[in-house]
């Protein structure tokens, strides 16, 4: 049953009601997604903006599971000014 998922990344738009989220993906398609379960169990917090890996199924591909939320990468210079 995994084989068939499409598994694509976007950037969440849109927080909506009852843990979904708009997400636009890279080629420009807009879906509704939602967290996994291993995403909710911890209690991760996504917020509108966050990239994100979600997987699809082929017969559906206005819906997604989101997968993995990606976390921004720190600048390198404003780690030195902290510590310092």
């Amino acid at each position: 049953m995994s084989k068939d998922l499409i598994e694509m990344q976007g950037s969440v738009t849109e927080v909506l009601p009852d843990s979904r989220y708009r997400v636009v993906l890279d080629n420009g398609h807009p879906v509704i997604a939602y967290s996994g379960g291993r995403m909710r169990k911890p209690h991760l917090r996504i917020l509108a903006g966050d990239k994100v890996t979600l997987k699809m199924s082929p017969s559906d591909l206005t819906k997604g599971r989101i997968t993995y939320r990606h976390l921004p990468k720190r600048n390198q210079s404003n780690d030195r000014a902290r510590r310092s």
